[in-house]
């Protein structure tokens, strides 16, 4: 038996209807492909094409003379009529989408032409082989979907399954004004058979239908109905198992594809992971199933799907616009394999800085002693202003940490397990050795000098402010291992007497099961791995989360930010345990679009006396404006660039008007 399922996904990233986009390059094309990623945008034409010479367009026509049938009608009377015309997405599945293109001209009594969408891949194509542009003007196109007064307008009409019924859009970068939109909407209920709504595709867009007065269906409405969710697309084989609660697992293996409740805040190496609340894309669990390249999806009630499969081995694959689940024979291998021979080198550190590094000079060079968490932080503090700053802090150097261990005979220890045979079959017995490790090293007593220098630093320099104190090892933040979540951060200390406890506990956890488990699976000797420890100013922030600096559906849309934002700590954000609020900001449209908005009904404040306290949100869902939205993005451009031009995955967070940065680590796309 084989069981499939495709669904509606991140709407703006995929929808057929967005065809209006004809201008700036972000046009969809033709249907000559098979059904692609819902979630990745299609090539503009406009992106490495040209404008079509009168030759080509007189050829066009020729061509279109062949199919037959009206290259246009000036009213739909009937559903045969609009499906004459339409152009269909992923025919056949519950993603079918059949829309059709139209044109207003304002100019001939706002005549309105409902296009062959077929034989008419672009607005720009029809409007100009019947001379309703000129034939080469790249301004007058642009002014089509800028000037307030301009002579056409290029919109989009679909079938929305998930209404159902009918939608009208723009481009989300198109400056509709209300008087535009008003009038699109009467021409297009004088001259279609069946009621249609409006769908605003950027916030601008239903400001202005508020203007207009008008009543219509925004993505985040679409996008609450969608059943599946592709978080990293992939193959994998294994057993799959329906997990109450990975925290009470303690047999789980690298083969087993897990299905789960809800995103877990921390998770070993496994096979697959399929869960059935929608949660963040950047959690910390998500970007982990990326590095590993394992399939990952949302499912709405995928227990229940998936339930008779459970115990079974068996096939998953994650693609674009669906999932599929098949039964297969377990093979001979055993269930545990042994970890890799060999894997990704980690940077070797330097044991010769043994002083306390403050943030401020640091480059990222630095990172050979102090880890590229820091490091690059360091390099960004004086990089930002006056976009964005970075709290003050200071970096404990892997030479401290090593030689702490080595008082321990901490890596005496880990050889003698790793040669024992139950250590390296049995996850259960290393849970419980490491986990015996851990407690031993909190429990230790750091040399007095150095607690008092660490406790003198964070006076002097910090002003004995609350501090997060805050992994910076050699084993995270790398280009092929992003190690996000592995590790402990202790948050908000602000008694001096707990500070060297929380630089032991974050020590420690480079003995957490799931790091342990993770470097294991990637091939990382344990031996060469050191903890640089980075304690940092406390932020009191407002809202707080995460950013990529690209699509991260698709990587060839580099002007687009996606951004992940909650009130409060970001560390609810990194979680994923409730949906963020979820955003895309292109700057080549300068469109912000809403894909979600925060489900959490409390945030996570600073205690005065330590920690962290959970308290009601009051008021409204929304966490960020458009104006805040568009600066997130311009900060995660700088920092971009500044670290060498390469997508970054970068905490943030605000306070008051202030944007501050808080970690920003290489972007790692594991898709398949």
């Amino acid at each position: 038996m084989r069981l499939s399922l495709a669904s509606r996904c991140l709407d703006p990233l995929r929808r057929p209807s967005l065809i209006a986009l004809t201008a700036l390059g972000l046009a969809a094309v033709g249907i000559g492909s098979a059904a692609q990623a819902q979630t990745a945008r299609k090539p503009s034409p406009y992106e490495n094409a040209r404008p079509l010479r009168p030759d080509e367009i007189e050829a066009r026509k020729a061509e279109d003379a062949k199919r037959g049938g009206p290259a246009f009608l000036g009213q739909i009377r009937t559903q045969a009529e609009f499906q004459q015309l339409a152009r269909v997405y992923n025919p056949g599945t519950p993603l079918e989408i059949p829309h059709v293109l139209f044109v207003i001209d304002r100019k001939h009594a706002d005549r309105i032409y409902y296009i062959d969408t077929p034989r008419y891949t672009l607005h720009e194509t029809f409007a100009r082989e019947r001379r309703l542009l000129p034939s080469t003007d790249k301004a007058t196109l642009i002014a089509q979907y800028k000037d307030p007064q301009r002579r056409l307008l290029f919109g989009t009409l679909s079938w929305q399954r998930d209404l159902p019924g009918y939608t009208y859009e723009f481009w989300e970068g198109d400056r509709l004004t209300p008087e535009l939109l008003a009038l699109t909407g009467e021409r297009l209920r004088a001259t279609f058979y069946a009621p249609l709504r409006f769908k605003a595709n950027s916030t601008m867009h239903e400001q202005t239908a508020q203007r207009a007065g008008l009543d219509f269906v925004t993505q985040e409405a679409l996008l609450r109905e969608q059943t599946f969710l592709p978080l990293n697309t992939g193959h994998a084989q294994g057993r799959l198992r329906i997990v109450a609660s990975v925290d009470d697992t303690h047999d789980l293996a690298p083969t087993d594809i897990l299905v789960l409740d809800e995103v877990p805040v921390a998770l070993p190496p496994v096979a697959g992971l399929v869960t059935q609340r929608p949660s963040t894309l950047l959690s910390h669990v998500n970007l982990l199933a990326k590095g590993w390249r394992i399939p990952n999806a949302y499912v709405r009630d995928g227990v229940a799907a998936l339930r008779q499969y459970d115990g079974q081995w068996v096939e998953l694959d994650v693609s674009s616009n669906g999932y599929q689940v098949r039964p297969v024979a377990k093979p001979g291998a055993p269930a545990t394999p042994p970890p890799k021979a060999a894997g990704l080198p980690l940077p070797k550190p330097d044991l010769t800085v043994k002083a306390l590094k403050p943030l401020t000079g640091m480059a990222t060079r630095d990172s050979r002693h102090c880890g590229v968490k820091a490091a690059n932080l360091g390099a960004l503090k004086s990089a930002l202003a006056p976009l964005a700053s970075v709290p003050d802090g200071f970096c404990i150097p892997f030479a401290q940490y090593a030689a702490f261990m080595q008082q321990l005979h901490v890596p005496e220890r880990i050889a003698a397990l790793e040669k024992r045979p139950d250590f390296a079959s049995d996850a259960n017995v290393r849970r419980s050795e490491l986990a015996a490790l851990r407690q031993d090293i909190i429990q230790a007593q750091p040399d007095p000098a150095l607690a008092a220098a660490w406790r003198e630093r964070w006076q002097q320099q910090l002003h004995g402010r609350g501090v997060f104190v805050r992994s910076s090892s050699n084993s995270e933040d790398l280009p092929g291992f992003s190690g996000a979540g592995l590790y402990t951060t202790v948050p908000n200390v602000t008694q001096a007497d707990a500070l060297p406890k929380a630089v032991l506990t974050v020590w420690a956890s480079i003995y957490n099961f799931e790091a342990y488990e993770a470097r294991r699976a990637a091939g990382i000797g344990q031996d060469g791995v050191v903890m640089g420890v980075l304690v940092q100013q406390a932020a009191a922030s407002d809202s707080s989360g995460v950013m990529i600096t690209r699509d991260p559906f698709d990587a060839s849309r580099r002007y687009v930010t996606y951004i992940s934002a909650k009130r409060g700590l970001g560390i609810k954000v990194v979680e994923g345990k409730r949906q963020a609020e979820q955003l895309m900001y292109s700057s080549w449209s300068k469109a912000v679009q809403v894909l979600s908005r925060s489900a959490e009904d409390t945030q996570l404040v600073a205690d005065a006396a330590g920690g962290v306290r959970e308290v009601p949100i009051e008021g409204s869902r929304q966490v960020l404006n458009d104006a805040l939205v568009a600066r997130l993005a311009a900060v995660g451009n700088q920092i971009k660039v500044r670290l060498g031009n390469v997508d970054q995955d970068i905490e943030w967070a605000v306070q008051g008007d202030k944007i501050l940065i808080l970690q920003s680590r290489p972007y790692i796309d594991g898709s398949k």
